[in-house]
C-alpha cells in the first residue's frame, strides 16, 4: 500500500517497494495506487452504500465511527478544516455519543489534535499517520473485492482499474447509433472548433454524424488564437453564430466570466451525463466557480516523447528528472549527425508562454498563487490572493535557468517552434526528444515511414529537485454559447451529449484520433490495440500525474500567457537577462490583475 508521504497525504504515486505484510499474510494490492480524486470517488461509494442501507434496510444502523472516518478523510484530501463540532455533526449520532466516540479515537492515537490559537484551547482534528495508512489499507482492500465481484480481476486488471471507471461498459462500446427522430433544430447544426487532429477527424466524419443526428453540420476550425477570439467576438452578436464552441480548458474562467458560454448544469444533471467516466483531471476543467460550461471531447496531455532505441543504444534510461533530461539531451545531442537533443515550444507568444507555466509546474510552482492540496495545487479556488502572479518566484527563476541550459541542446531553430512544428521536427527524426501534446502523436504513429515510427516511448514531464512529476492537461470542452437562440438550446445539448459520448469518442479515436477523455473507451480493447499512448495516457490519468493546475483556468489566462511569451523569448534571445526578464513579467502581470480588480 501506500506510505503517507511527508505531507500526510496517504495518496498518488506508490514508492518504489511500497507496500507491508499484515497479520494475514502479504498484502495482495501492496502495488496499487490511489490517485486523490479516486479515494474521493471511493468515499462517495461508502456513503452512498451506507445512505441506502439506512434508506431500505429494516433495523439498519450506521457506523458512528465509519461517518466520522469518511468526514476526516474527505477533509483530508480536500484540505478543510475539521473542527469537534462538525465532526460530531457528521457521525449522526447525539452529540454526547459522539463527544464519547470521538475521545475514543483521540486515545486509539486515530485523531491528532492541532491548536487553533496561540491560547491552546481550540483544536483543528486530522487523520493520524495511522488511521490514514489503515484507510488506504482498507480502500485497497475493497478495490480488489469489487473488482473480483465485476470480473476484472478475471480478465487480468485486478486492482488496476480507476475506482468509478467504465470499465465493464468498455467491453461492449458499440458503434454509435442513428437518433430515432431527427434534431429539432433548423439545419445547419453550426460548430466552432480547433483545428486539430482530433476536430479533423470529425469534421472527416462529418456525413456520419449527419446521419446519425438528422441534421446537416457546418463546422469551422481555427487556430488555437483565433478560435478564441471569434468565441469572444461571438459573444458580443446579438445571436450567436455557432451552435456549439469548442474551448480550451484554461478558456473556462474567461469565457464563463464574460458570458462566452452558458452554464449546462441543469443539462448534465438531467441527462445524467457520467462524470466518472471522465478522467478527473478534464472534468475539472470545465467548471468555474462551482458552474459547469461543457463536457470534454478530448483530453491531451503534455508529455515528454523520446526515441527509446536511441536511448538504448547509449545505455540511457529515460529520464525522471530535469537534470536527468538534460543529462540524456546533452549525449543524444549530435548536431555532425543532424540529431539535437530536444524540441519544445519556443515560438515567441502563446506556445513559449505555455512552455514556461509547464516548466514552472516541472519545479513544482503554479504561475499563480494556488493553494497547495497535497502534492498538487487547487485550480478551483480563484479568488482574491489565488491570483497573483508567482513569475519572479524561486520556482520562475528555476524555470529559467532550466530553460537557458536546455536551450544548448535544442533544435537550432527552437525559438520558432509552436505545437506542429516540434512535434514534426521529431517525426523526422531530427531530434531525440519532443515536448507534445498526445493529441499530435498521429504524425508519426500513422506514418510507418517514419524513423520514430515504433521507437516512441511516453513518459509525464521530468521534474525539477523537491517537485513530483505531472502531465499537465490539454483539451477541449464541447460548450454552448450563452447567447444562443432559445429555441435552439435543446437540441444543441443533445448534440453535444452525442458528441461527447463513448461511442463517438470510440470513432473518433479508431479514425485517427488518439487521445480522449473517457475511461471507458480508453479500456476498450480495440482502442487499446491501436496505439501505446492510448494505454500511456490512461496510466498517467490513473496515477494522479494528469494534473489542470498547470494552466488554471484564470480569466486572465491568455494574456498572462502572452506576457510570459514576449518576456520569456527576450530572455532566450539574451535580449534581457533571466533577473530582468521575470522581474518585468511580474511586474506587467500584476498590473493586468490589479486593474481588473483581482486583489
Amino acid at each position: 500500500m501506500n506510505a503517507p508521504n511527508r505531507r500526510g497525504e496517504g495518496f498518488g504515486p506508490a514508492p518504489p517497494g511500497a507496500g507491508r505484510r499484515s497479520a494475514r499474510g502479504a498484502d495482495p494490492t501492496a502495488t496499487i495506487r490511489f490517485t486523490p480524486e479516486e479515494m474521493l470517488r471511493f468515499i462517495d461509494f461508502l456513503e452512498e452504500v451506507e445512505s441506502e442501507g439506512e434508506h431500505v434496510l429494516p433495523l439498519f444502523t450506521a457506523d458512528p465511527y465509519l461517518r466520522m472516518t469518511l468526514f476526516m478523510m474527505r477533509n483530508h484530501i480536500e484540505g478543510k478544516l475539521t473542527t469537534i463540532s462538525s465532526l460530531a455533526i457528521a457521525s449522526g449520532v447525539p452529540y454526547a455519543t459522539a463527544m464519547r466516540r470521538i475521545q475514543d479515537m483521540i486515545g486509539s492515537g486515530l485523531i491528532d489534535q492541532r491548536p487553533r490559537s496561540s491560547s491552546g484551547k481550540s483544536f483543528s482534528l486530522h487523520p493520524s499517520a495511522g488511521l490514514i495508512e489503515a484507510w488506504v489499507d482498507y480502500a485497497h482492500r475493497v478495490k480488489l473485492l469489487v473488482g473480483k465481484a465485476l470480473g476484472l480481476s478475471d480478465k487480468g486488471r485486478g486492482t488496476d482499474y480507476y475506482f468509478g471507471g467504465s470499465y465493464l461498459k468498455a467491453k461492449i462500446i458499440p458503434m454509435p447509433a442513428a437518433r430515432t427522430t431527427p434534431l429539432n433544430i433548423a439545419a445547419p447544426l453550426r460548430i466552432l472548433v480547433h483545428a486539430d487532429p482530433t476536430f479533423m477527424t470529425m469534421d472527416s466524419l462529418k456525413r456520419q454524424f449527419e446521419q446519425l443526428l438528422g441534421v446537416t453540420i457546418r463546422n469551422r476550425a481555427l487556430s488555437i488564437d483565433r478560435l478564441r477570439l471569434e468565441a469572444l467576438d461571438n459573444a458580443a452578436r446579438p445571436a450567436s453564430a455557432y451552435d456549439i464552441i469548442a474551448a480550451d480548458l484554461p478558456w473556462i474562467g474567461e469565457f464563463g466570466e464574460k458570458g462566452v458560454l452558458a452554464p449546462i448544469d441543469d443539462f448534465v444533471a438531467r441527462d445524467h451525463v457520467d462524470a466518472s467516466d471522465f478522467h478527473a483531471a478534464g472534468w475539472q476543467g470545465c467548471f468555474y466557480r462551482g458552474r459547469q460550461y461543457g463536457v470534454p471531447i478530448q483530453t491531451t496531455p503534455e508529455l515528454l516523447f523520446y526515441r527509446t532505441d536511441l536511448l538504448e543504444e547509449a545505455g540511457l534510461s529515460p529520464p525522471a528528472t530535469t537534470d536527468e533530461l538534460l543529462t540524456v539531451a546533452r549525449r543524444l545531442h549530435r548536431p555532425e549527425r543532424n540529431m539535437r537533443g530536444i524540441a519544445w515550444n519556443g515560438a515567441k507568444g502563446t506556445p513559449l508562454g505555455h512552455t514556461f507555466m509547464f516548466t514552472m509546474a516541472d519545479f513544482g510552482q503554479p504561475v499563480v498563487n494556488l493553494r497547495r492540496r497535497g502534492a498538487h495545487f487547487d485550480p478551483g479556488d480563484l479568488e482574491g490572493e489565488r491570483l497573483r502572479p508567482m513569475i519572479d518566484s524561486e520556482g520562475g527563476r528555476a524555470a529559467a535557468d532550466f530553460l537557458m541550459r536546455l536551450l544548448d541542446v535544442s533544435a537550432p531553430d527552437v525559438l520558432t517552434m509552436s505545437w506542429f512544428e516540434r512535434v514534426k521536427a521529431y517525426s523526422e527524426g531530427r531530434v531525440a526528444m519532443a515536448y507534445g501534446y498526445s493529441l499530435l502523436a498521429p504524425y508519426f504513429e500513422l506514418d510507418p515511414t517514419s524513423p520514430v515510427h515504433g521507437r516512441t516511448g511516453f513518459l509525464p514531464h521530468p521534474a525539477g529537485p523537491g517537485a513530483v512529476r505531472v502531465a499537465p492537461v490539454g483539451g477541449y470542452v464541447l460548450g454552448i454559447p450563452a447567447n444562443i437562440a432559445p429555441e435552439r438550446r435543446l437540441a444543441t445539448e443533445k448534440a453535444v451529449r452525442h458528441l461527447t459520448s463513448a461511442e463517438a469518442c470510440k470513432l473518433y479515436i479508431t479514425n485517427g484520433s488518439r487521445v480522449c477523455p473517457r475511461y471507458s473507451v480508453s479500456a476498450d480493447p480495440d482502442v487499446r490495440d491501436l496505439s501505446p499512448i492510448v494505454e500511456a495516457v490512461d496510466d498517467i490519468a490513473r496515477d494522479g500525474s494528469l494534473q489542470l493546475w498547470p494552466r488554471p483556468p484564470v480569466p486572465e489566462f491568455a494574456e498572462i500567457t502572452g506576457i510570459l511569451g514576449e518576456e520569456i523569448h527576450l530572455m532566450l534571445r539574451r535580449e534581457k537577462t533571466v533577473a530582468s526578464a521575470l522581474s518585468d513579467a511580474q511586474t506587467r502581470a500584476d498590473r493586468l490583475m490589479r486593474a481588473n480588480g483581482r486583489y
